[in-house]
């Protein structure tokens, strides 16, 4: 069975441990972990291609002379032209870091965190036209642990969606088919990357809980916006809390309480564990944050 990958080069590193040789890797983002490892243990004669456009006739023309049977994808950063997929007569997989149909798109760990969803997982499914749409082959589900922020959990979910990557090798190696089950798009929810409005902590619009969740799917990076006082802040690690407010204390303004600085909000409030300030970019934990209010 000729194999093409593409995706990210720790993929086909595994690909490779797995004693599955792709004759053929396109890696959309060359500088990322496992290249250096990728072009020691490729063979030779398989193709290695660093960000190719997939969309060039010639880079298509180059990749179909491999005369390729599958397509194996592991977070390939575009859409993967419909031609492209139509050339592998075994079909072309791929796998999503959620449940689908829950969390179609680019960001389902944001998404996925800032729902309070209790678990997540990963799918093998099949690819096709549009983005996250084709029959499910196989699914691991994962627990999503309190204090998971989004890199945390991006991390969690690779082993399991790379057994599934090797799995399907295997699968197909071994004759089958993998047809998948069709999506019940009834069921399907949208995980676009979040805008800048979407970050920004609303103290007065919802409740702790809430707002930790979304500065746990906003983690590490872009992070969550604030205005504490008159300081612009990202704040990076937050937690609910359900202490006693001053009485004059309105949703939005920040007291110390004897855990650390906190926000009130609509109901409860959230502990600032750690922020960063945008106006010189000093990162502040715990009670070093209350120098930020006057």
């Amino acid at each position: 069975m000729r194999i093409l990958y593409l995706g990210l080069p720790l993929g086909a590193v595994t690909l490779l441990r797995a004693g599955i040789r792709p004759v053929g890797c396109a890696i959309g983002h060359p500088d990322a972990p496992g290249m250096r490892r990728l072009r020691t243990a490729l063979p030779r004669e398989s193709l290695l291609l660093g960000k190719p456009r997939l969309e060039d006739p010639v880079v298509h023309e180059v990749l179909g002379s491999l005369g390729y049977d599958v397509v194996l994808s592991w977070f390939w950063p575009r859409r993967i032209p419909e031609a492209l997929l139509a050339r592998a007569p075994r079909g072309a997989f791929g796998v999503h870091p959620s449940l689908l149909p829950r969390w179609r798109g680019p960001d389902p760990y944001f998404h996925a965190l800032r729902a309070g969803d209790p678990t997540t997982g990963v799918t093998l499914h099949r690819l096709d036209a549009s983005y996250d749409t084709g029959p499910i082959v196989e699914r691991i589900e994962v627990p999503i642990l309190p204090r998971d922020d989004a890199w945390t959990l991006a991390r969690r979910l690779d082993r399991p969606s790379l057994a599934l990557l090797v799995r399907a090798a295997q699968r197909l190696a071994a004759g089958e088919a993998l047809p998948g089950a069709p999506q019940d798009g009834r069921l399907a929810t949208p995980a676009p990357r979040p805008s800048e409005e979407d970050l920004v902590l609303r103290f007065a619009d919802e409740d702790g809980e809430s707002l930790a969740r979304l500065v746990r799917a906003a983690a590490p990076e872009p992070g969550a916006s604030a205005l504490l006082e008159e300081t612009l802040v990202t704040v990076q690690r937050a937690r609910p809390w359900a202490g006693t407010f001053p009485g004059s204390l309105r949703p939005g303004e920040a007291f110390v309480a004897p855990e650390g600085v906190v926000v009130r909000c609509r109901e409860r409030g959230l502990l600032l564990e750690r922020v960063r300030s945008e106006e010189d970019d000093r990162v502040l934990a715990g009670l070093a944050i209350a120098s930020l209010l006057g």
